[in-house]
């Protein structure tokens, strides 16, 4: 058993010891110590600046090469959607700089921009989903093709959309066609009027022959903060709904995307093997590269080739250049056109 004297000694050595640290410390060691200290700190402090330095030179040089990809994009797109006709839906807010980017890149590939249009929350919030099945019913008589008896309220609303932006008055290619015109003024509208299932930037006059789809861009995660929840389930669905009607009811669709990631729509495009072979993506559209890569991509999908754009896994960085056809367009001629009696 240890007896008291133990513990005595056993203080004693602990005080011993620390008053000949101290006494080192203040003495023949003080020196040693300070200097040691001081190199280190001086130390820290180079690298620091060294590394200060190397990030202002690699800013100024990633801020260099995205003036250089800004100012190459006219000529990179000159001519890539001459004459075609671009509706843009959003699947909601995105930010007015990338949609105002993205119209710039359209009118420097020669395409021109027939429509902005937002889907609200309405489109996809679950306690107005009976509210959405009753509109369905409403627009299938001005559908045409008409979906299938089974596809689902979001695959009828996303054809009536894409429908409405693309259908032509069949007497005039310029114009949208009675139908069109009713299925945008029912679906921009609601039985509150306060809460209509699309919002759209100005009237809607000409109909387009292609469309790009403006996904919501993942929000920046501040490090150590929660990340936002994923989009649900039923959520994405309305979403490759639109993309994929959009694809199946024009002559062509792209998907311009923020960054990937968890939540990404286009991580949920690549993850399905016949999604992923039948819709074409573009990611990384917040930034210059991407926003040039769209009206590119869209030109690929015109010509039917199908690919997904980005410098992530899956993707290809630069569209290959192709050249379409011109744009022929000619009112529907009357079946009895050119009848007449006999000479």
């Amino acid at each position: 058993m240890i007896d008291f004297r133990y513990h005595v000694v056993s203080l004693i050595s602990v005080f011993l010891a620390l008053a000949v640290g101290i006494a080192l410390g203040a003495g023949p060691l003080k020196e040693t110590i300070g200097d040691t200290l001081t190199g280190q700190v001086q130390q820290l402090r180079t690298e620091k600046d060294a590394l200060r330095a190397e990030l202002d030179t690699n800013a100024s040089a990633v801020k260099d090469s995205e003036a250089y990809i800004d100012a190459s994009g006219p000529q990179l797109l000159d001519g890539s959607l001459t004459d075609r006709r671009v509706a843009i839906i959003a699947l909601g807010d995105v930010p007015e700089k990338s949609r105002t980017a993205l119209d710039q890149r359209l009118d420097q590939s020669g395409a021109t921009v027939t429509a902005h249009v937002t889907l609200t929350d309405m489109w996809t919030d679950p306690d107005v989903r009976t509210f959405r099945q009753a509109l369905v019913s409403q627009l299938t008589q001005y559908l045409d093709p008409t979906p299938p008896a089974d596809a689902g309220a979001e695959a009828d609303l996303a054809s009536a959309l894409v429908q409405a932006l693309v259908t032509a008055d069949p007497a005039n290619p310029d114009v949208l066609s009675n139908d069109a015109g009713t299925l945008l003024d029912v679906l921009s509208s609601s039985e509150n009027k306060d809460n209509p299932l699309v919002t759209i930037a100005e009237d809607v006059t000409m109909p387009a022959d292609a469309i790009v789809v403006v996904a919501v861009p993942l929000e920046p995660v501040a490090a150590g903060a929660t990340p936002s929840p994923e989009p649900a389930a039923s959520v994405v669905a309305a979403q490759i709904a639109v993309l994929t009607a959009a694809q199946e009811l024009s002559s062509g669709a792209v998907l311009a995307d923020g960054p990937r990631g968890k939540g990404a729509l286009t991580d949920a495009v690549l993850a399905d093997g016949d999604l992923s072979a039948a819709l074409t993506t573009v990611s990384g559209t917040d930034a210059v590269t991407g926003q040039i890569n769209v009206p590119l991509a869209l030109a690929n999908r015109i010509g039917g080739k199908n690919g997904h754009y980005g410098f992530d896994e899956g993707e290809t960085v630069l569209p290959p250049a192709i050249e379409l056809p011109p744009v022929s367009r000619a009112a529907a001629v009357p079946e009895n056109a050119g009848a007449g009696s006999a000479p």
